[in-house]
């Protein structure tokens, strides 16, 4: 066996840490939900309907908590207080597909692992006493008697305590930063080479080396206009002439967990529209060092509305003050999302409204319905921070309607409309001292 890199020591340190605060995480969990058992299954592959094709497979986020296996449909989990944990690994004997590769790595010696052939054989290996598990899974994943029931107190805890990463995810989510950074460079490469939308999500797959089935979401790949659509994934394959302005929002993952990056360019950087990008970029640098444990994100969120409204006031568009667009309702057009999320196993990870291990939920501030996240920031959280500013011609259209058209400088608005909008994105972990920018370091590379 060769000798292990250093990612890997590093990785092999940092493991026995993270499962010993997942072991006391369950107890605790299993102990509110009067359980003696967590199983989780791995999750199985599902048929299209009329049709012999599966969908692309998506692990359990509860089982690659434990594990970085995010491959292998059909296997479980198995864990029980005070005992090693147990893994029941799907092996089947097959010629028609890729059968995932026998268990190796940093993690297999902390947890006992039985090779199954079949999916049916996984029950045999499963605590006997069913009504004492807490299953965690969709409904699919039943074997027998062995059917998710995910019964709420288990999953409020496990889930509200997912917010806090262990040092070892923290430093799975930097590899994944690392991964998705040199991918966003080739990106930008293909754009100023003239590229089109599709072509620039070649090259971004490319460089990551991940492609649909590896990336944590699809790639949002925009140029001009296109950028004014929140979640654009059409990708067009030809370019536009002229080309102004390009948008990308794109991860990449390792081991199971997600990077989240946007970044914005003009294509002459020159332009009036790369300086308010450069703006966007300054300001959203600083509401990334506002990350801090104490402080409510509700408020980060509210202060950066008046944050961009100020950008667009020094840039003509708005008329209004930046406090009474956000009163009115009018910074909502220009930012109409959250400004980000928790992050981890998922992209937009659990509990961001959460108001205890127990559950119950923080509402939204009144006018905000798309912020994801509500939780007073504590050490060891990770959220993005994306502020973003678009001309989306249906939301100004609102403004109109109601009442506040007067706000906004219309003709500024038609000056810039051509370039859809513009989006910035880093992770922040954190912590008890300064925020520790887990996407910028990759960048500066």
């Amino acid at each position: 066996m060769s000798a292990a890199t250093p990612a890997s020591q590093a990785l092999a340190d940092l493991f026995p840490q993270h499962i010993d605060t997942l072991q006391a995480r369950t107890a605790e969990a299993l102990q509110r939900g009067g359980f003696d058992h967590l199983v989780v299954p791995s999750g199985n592959l599902h048929y299209q309907v009329f049709d012999d094709r599966d969908y692309p497979y998506a692990v359990n986020p509860q089982f690659k908590a434990w594990l970085p296996v995010t491959r292998a449909p059909g296997s479980w989990l198995v864990i029980t207080p005070g005992a090693k944990p147990k893994l029941v690994f799907l092996q089947p004997h097959d010629y028609w597909h890729v059968v995932p590769a026998a268990p190796a790595g940093y993690w297999v010696g902390h947890f006992d692992i039985v090779v199954i052939r079949t999916p049916e054989e996984a029950a045999q290996h499963l605590p006997k006493d069913i009504a004492r598990c807490a299953i965690l899974g969709e409904p699919q994943s039943a074997i027998g008697g062995y059917a998710p029931n995910n019964p709420q107190p288990v999953v409020a805890h496990l889930e509200y305590h997912r917010a806090f990463k262990t040092a070892y995810e923290i430093a799975m989510m930097r590899e994944a930063s690392r991964i998705a950074v040199r991918a966003h460079r080739a990106a930008e490469r293909a754009f100023l080479a003239g590229s089109s939308e599709f072509g620039i999500h070649l090259a971004y797959c490319q460089a990551a080396g991940q492609d649909a089935n590896d990336l944590p979401y699809g790639n949002i790949v925009c140029l001009n206009e296109h950028a004014a659509v929140l979640h654009y994934t059409d990708r067009d394959r030809t370019p536009p002439r002229p080309t102004r302005s390009f948008l990308i929002d794109a991860g990449a993952s390792y081991g199971g967990y997600a990077a989240d990056i946007t970044r914005t360019w003009a294509a002459d950087r020159g332009s009036e529209f790369q300086a308010m990008v450069d703006a966007v970029d300054a300001a959203q640098q600083a509401m990334c060092a506002g990350v801090r444990a104490g402080v409510d994100y509700r408020q980060l969120h509210v202060d950066a509305h008046l944050a961009l409204m100020g950008i667009l006031k020094d840039f003509g568009v708005l008329k209004a003050s930046p406090e009474a667009a956000v009163a009115s309702g009018v910074s909502a057009a220009f930012f109409p999302h959250g400004l980000g999320h928790p992050i981890g196993l998922q992209v937009h990870d659990v509990a961001g409204f959460a108001a205890s291990d127990r559950g119950g939920t923080i509402a939204r501030p009144e006018g905000h319905p798309y912020l994801r996240m509500t939780r007073v920031l504590e050490s060891g959280m990770v959220v993005t921070i994306e502020p973003g500013l678009y001309f989306i011609d249906m939301l100004l259209e609102e403004v109109k309607r109601n009442g506040h058209a007067d706000s906004i400088d219309w003709t500024r608005v038609d000056e810039f409309r051509p370039y859809g909008g513009i989006r910035i994105e880093d992770e922040v972990l954190c912590t008890d001292a300064a925020a520790d920018n887990l996407t910028r370091p990759a960048f500066a590379e």
